[in-house]
């Protein structure tokens, strides 16, 4: 009985860390976004 409530907090933990981790790593992560192509639309302005 022991062994089965012993097994179920280590993997109860395990799973806590392995989240804990993922969302680190997720908040972590540094979105980039290309820059719009402002020459083609002025050009396209002026031509008009």
């Amino acid at each position: 009985m022991w062994v089965v409530i012993i097994v179920c907090i280590i993997v109860v933990i395990m799973v806590l860390a392995l989240s804990i981790m993922t969302l680190n790593k997720g908040y972590g992560y540094k979105q980039t976004v290309d820059p719009l192509p402002e020459e083609h639309f002025s050009d396209d302005v002026k031509k008009n």
